[in-house]
């Protein structure tokens, strides 16, 4: 049965291998007509023609190897106009690459499917087929994700330029978290322990000749103390949650759900604790979700999964945020979730949000971290 499906995967580039002679000589029109504009809009077609028929065989090829081969392709800004876009597809390197395996993809897919195809016709080379399928088909899958997937260099580059933009976000993220906590204190706690410190003043100036008055100042002041002590543990809280360090991951998320005016299903199964920066990151991360729910959701119900599981060798801790809300949130629309994806960033994460118009809503958050220290695992009803 692999082989019969190999084969059949030859006779679909076989079929490719006429529409990629094809599309190599529009490549050729279009790129001589270009100075004339008329070039332009031929290859306006033929680039995502190109692309299409490339992410098929990609998909064979992932197939044939048994490992991914990713659509390496970089976005165009939707915001701005056709020109912008033509730069933007002109200047990804993949553009290039295509261009280049257009020209030499049909004559290998012409003989590799052939030859295939006249060797399973044959009586006598039946045999020979059976044994040269699956090399054959490898070879060739190897030649088209030589082309059409960034080389381990390139990717290094690419994971270079990630990690430097992250930093950088992240850079800026803190700056901005650091002022807030400027103005959280500057507003909040000095402002409060300026008040306190004048009540003091007058209580003690008035301490000879108006007791009473001295007493109510100093009453004032002790308000004002349990005010101040307040705001500072709200700072601190924004900072890093002590609930956080004192029951892990599983049980802050469990007392943020408890705050909830909707009610919250979690469901946790942690072999162990994250390293902290990651551990906090995720809390901030889900804190936004529920925050956005509260607002925003109009939901009935909400539920959060917390799991860690192993893949490639490699640990990766996932929260799942969900609602039964009305839907259609977009990252792009606010800053609170732009902020938890900068977060994120640093540590090699990611946010994917579903959320179509009428609901439901899931954000899945997921971070690459190995698990330390005693398992939790916590499940719980509606907060």
């Amino acid at each position: 049965m692999d082989r019969l499906r190999l084969t059949g995967y030859a006779v679909a580039q076989l079929l490719l291998a006429v529409v990629l002679i094809a599309l190599a000589v529009l490549w050729v029109v279009g790129g001589a007509l270009i100075v004339v504009w008329v070039g332009l809009g031929i290859l306006a077609g033929v680039v995502p023609a190109t692309r299409l028929v490339a992410n098929v065989h990609r998909a064979m090829a992932a197939r044939t190897l048994g490992q991914p081969v990713p659509v390496p392709y970089q976005p165009a800004p939707r915001d701005r106009g056709f020109f912008a876009r033509v730069g933007a597809v002109a200047a990804d390197p993949m553009t290039w690459r295509d261009l280049a395996w257009v020209f030499v993809a049909p004559l290998v897919g012409l003989v590799v499917s052939i030859l295939l195809l006249v060797l399973l016709v044959g009586v006598v080379t039946t045999p020979i087929w059976w044994f040269v399928t699956p090399p054959l088909m490898t070879a060739r899958a190897y030649f088209d994700r030589f082309f059409l997937a960034y080389s381990r260099t390139e990717r290094l580059e690419q994971r270079v330029q990630a990690l430097a933009e992250s930093r950088a976000d992240l850079v800026d993220h803190s700056a901005a978290e650091l002022r807030r906590l400027e103005r959280d204190l500057h507003d909040g706690a000095q402002a409060r322990l300026v008040a306190l410190s004048m009540t003091l003043g007058m209580a003690d100036a008035a301490f000879d000749e108006d007791p009473a008055r001295a007493r109510q100042l100093v009453s004032d002041a002790r308000e004002t103390t349990a005010a101040a002590i307040g705001d500072l543990r709200a700072v601190v809280r924004g900072i890093h949650p002590p609930v956080l360090a004192d029951r892990g991951l599983a049980g802050a998320v469990e007392a943020m759900a408890l705050d909830m005016a909707v009610p919250v299903t979690v469901n946790a199964h942690l072999d162990g604790r994250p390293p902290a920066p990651v551990e906090s990151a995720v809390y901030f991360g889900v804190a936004e979700c529920l925050a956005n729910i509260g607002k925003h959701a109009d939901a009935a119900h909400a539920w959060i999964t917390l799991t860690h599981e192993v893949r490639d060798g490699h640990g990766f801790l996932r929260a799942d945020v969900g609602d039964d809300g009305r839907g259609g949130a977009e990252p792009a629309a606010g800053t609170g979730m732009l902020g938890v994806m900068r977060r994120l960033a640093a540590f090699d994460g990611t946010m994917s949000v579903s959320s179509p118009a009428g609901g439901p809503t899931l954000i899945t958050v997921e971070v690459p971290c190995d698990l330390s220290w005693p398992r939790t695992t916590l499940s719980s009803g509606p907060a």
